[in-house]
């Protein structure tokens, strides 16, 4: 079947081809093995969603591997995927479903789906599309995070995905076809409908919009978010508005849209002053979303407007932007809403997916949900009412002095429960302690710039001397898209959290016609980004990424981090009692930590490792939290690479670990298969390419 589009060839003909593997047309149940009666869940020893469950726990209640044997576990199968794109993928970040004994998950430059035998990880079928032009130019490419999965319980399964292009798909889950009764023929455009300025439509192949997250299915409705360019070198003016928007599950009927910037009429447009609503764009949802089915509500973890760090063309508070929204499932309208962070100017975007937690809060049962942020700090609102848990306080905040800049008086602040990582910059405690001559080479580096606490506003920079301010909680610090996770049995939060040195943050004016990004430490610059039209308006300076095997993003004193570890965390939290429970170091010493000639003949202790490129996702079983470390490293008497830990639950302490030939990408799912359970987890970067492994214990008989 040809893949390439043709002048005068089908839409079936030329979007996509699905391989069933000989004799694996159906797969060993395969699809279908489940009961009818009984959806597919982790009380079963599946992993049917994403996070797990529809609640974004990451919970299964396995308990074969524990704290005794985790150390012991082997590896089952492994599935690299270098051959499902046209280039092998280095950053695969997807989590697979488990279902009746198949493995579903995305994987390669191309998006692919594939369908993997649960028991030796042998392709059962794959889908490819090739999308041309419209992927290359893409803003959200490789792999994606995964798939969903839906059933009528009668033997109508589906898998659904979204393409780099920014189509919703739907294939059959025991074939791997496309459902020709869906959309058109499978196929849902989703750029149909995307618009940007005050309504106009945006070019169908060009057109800015993609999204790395899953669908979110309930009952027979599927809602996907929408997102665009990221980081600070993206254009202020006319970008692609964000929208949500709902199908039937069966026929991809479009059911309802919400506005991420509310239109005229809508509630929440005269939050943008000046009718700033049509000259702005982004607020998308690029996180996973999480849906009550019992309650049918709906919430959306919603991301920054345009551009990142300067708002002076967007006056006010930018609804919905930073916020935590709640809808109706079956009509789309807005419940209630929290804006967590006013006028965003810091990209602390909503980067996790919100997780329904049931409390119990001095006595009192509540049905609540909890936001995990950038900033460490988790909101818990009332799931129904939208009431906080904890009261939250509006507190004055800094005002900054930008040129055109518009600033909030005030951001909230949640009494309860506490910060779970470091999220602004204390001088001096926090500075890196290692030597006195390292405590005072920090010292000097901070006097070139602005430090406050949180919501310290980023400044023009090289004025009078000042190269930025030092923010902590935005690029590098907390919870980042991997997510958290929550123990329904115990009410224990957990996350992994970056704890990590501060990003510099500055203005500058552009040249008109395009937005550049500069980095004010010198380290790299990266080149403007053409066509993006922002008005001349100022735009921002960052921080560069590091290499593979540094200790994070941020600044560095004589190659070591400007603060002390650790750099980062696994923090939990007693939800009913909204109290710390315990915070470890999670992860390896950075190689450039462990042998720097500085620290040689020292005794450092196990820092962790935090940083937006080291933050990682974790499953949550009876007995333990797994998580694996992200950056690679080369510990004495160990090979080059990575482990993945698993902790007690109750304490925080590492219970055992096995060694991965690369650092965790995507976050870990575990399933259980021919009474045998096991833990899969995708790793990667550097000069490693993308791979799925899966472990379990060792086979006794």
């Amino acid at each position: 079947m040809p893949c390439g589009s043709r002048a005068g060839v089908s839409l079936a003909a030329t979007l996509g081809v699905t391989v069933a593997l000989a004799g694996w047309g159906v797969g060993p149940r395969l699809a279908g093995q489940s009961s009818e009666s009984t959806p597919p869940s982790t009380a079963k020893g599946e992993w049917p969603s994403y996070t797990g469950d529809w609640r974004g726990s990451r919970y299964s209640p396995l308990d074969q591997v524990n704290a005794s044997n985790f150390s012991t576990l082997e590896v089952a199968w492994r599935f690299k995927p270098d051959n499902f794109g046209p280039t092998p993928e280095f950053n695969l970040e997807g989590t697979p479903l488990m279902i009746g004994g198949v493995l579903y998950t995305t994987a390669g430059t191309r998006r692919a789906v594939v369908a993997l035998d649960a028991a030796t990880g042998e392709v059962l079928w794959t889908h490819r599309l090739d999308e041309g032009k419209r992927a290359a130019v893409a803003p959200r490419v490789l792999s994606g995070r995964g798939v969903s999965y839906w059933t009528d319980g009668k033997g109508d399964e589906r898998i659904l995905y979204m393409t780099i292009g920014y189509r919703l798909i739907a294939l059959n889950a025991k074939t791997g076809q496309r459902i020709p009764s869906f959309g058109k023929d499978g196929i849902i455009d989703l750029k149909q409908g995307v618009v940007y300025g005050g309504g106009t439509q945006i070019d169908l192949e060009t057109g800015e919009v993609g999204i790395n997250a899953t669908p979110t299915i309930a009952n027979d409705t599927v809602i996907v978010g929408a997102t665009f360019a990221e980081g600070q070198a993206v254009g202020t003016h006319n970008n692609s508005k964000g929208i949500v928007r709902a199908f039937d599950v069966r026929t991809g009927k479009p059911l309802w849209k919400f506005n991420t910037i509310p239109t005229p009429g809508e509630f929440g447009n005269d939050s943008w002053l000046n009718d700033s609503w049509a000259v702005n764009g982004n607020v998308g949802v690029w996180s996973q979303i999480t849906i009550d089915k019992e309650l049918g509500l709906v919430y959306l973890p919603v991301e920054t407007p345009s551009s990142d760090l300067y708002g002076g063309h967007r006056p006010g508070n930018n609804l919905f932007a930073e916020s935590i929204v709640c809808l109706d499932l079956k009509t789309g309208q807005r419940k209630w809403h929290f804006q967590i962070v006013h006028h965003p100017i810091w990209n602390m975007d909503m980067p996790a997916a919100p997780l329904l937690v049931d409390l119990v809060v001095d006595g009192k049962p509540i049905k609540a949900v909890a936001v995990a942020t950038k900033q460490s700090m988790l909101y818990v609102f009332d799931r129904v009412t939208g009431q906080s848990v904890w009261p939250i306080e509006e507190r004055p905040v800094l005002k900054g002095d930008v040129p055109g800049e518009w600033y909030s008086p005030t951001q909230p602040f949640p009494t309860k429960p506490p910060v779970y990582a470091r999220n602004s910059l204390k001088v001096p405690d926090d500075l890196v302690d290692f030597t006195p001559e390292l405590r005072a080479k920090a010292l000097k580096a901070v006097e070139r710039y602005k430090v406050g606490p949180l919501f310290t506003p980023p400044i023009l920079g090289d004025v009078n001397g000042l190269l930025g301010t030092l923010t902590i909680g935005n690029m590098g610090g907390g919870t980042n898209w991997p997510g958290a996770g929550f123990d329904p049995e115990t009410n224990i939060f957990y996350t992994h959290a970056g704890n990590s040195s501060p990003n510099p943050l500055s203005i500058r004016p552009s040249e008109p016609g395009f937005s550049d990004i500069r980095f004010i430490s010198g380290i790299a610059g990266r080149k403007p980004r053409p066509g993006a039209e922002n008005g001349g308006g100022p735009t921002t300076q960052g921080q560069s990424q590091p290499a593979e095997g540094s200790a994070m993003v941020g600044l560095s004193v004589d190659g070591l981090p400007l603060v002390k570890p650790p750099y980062g965390l696994l923090s939990a939290i007693d939800m009913n009692r909204g109290e710390l429970l315990f915070q470890v170091a999670h992860g390896e010493t950075p190689d450039a930590v462990r042998n720097h000639p500085a620290l040689k003949g020292m005794s450092i202790p196990r820092t962790g490792q935090g940083g937006a490129t080291s933050n990682v996702g974790l499953a949550i079983t009876k007995t333990l939290v797994i998580l694996g470390d992200r950056l690679v490293t080369s510990p004495p008497g160990r090979p080059r690479g990575a482990m993945l830990r698993a902790y007690d639950k109750k304490t925080g302490q590492e219970m055992g670990a096995v060694w991965m030939p690369a650092g965790q990408t995507g976050s870990p799912m575990t399933y259980l298969w021919n009474g045998r359970q096991h833990i899969v987890v995708a790793v990667g970067l550097g000069t490693y390419t993308g791979e799925y492994i899966a472990f379990r214990l060792p086979n006794r008989s």
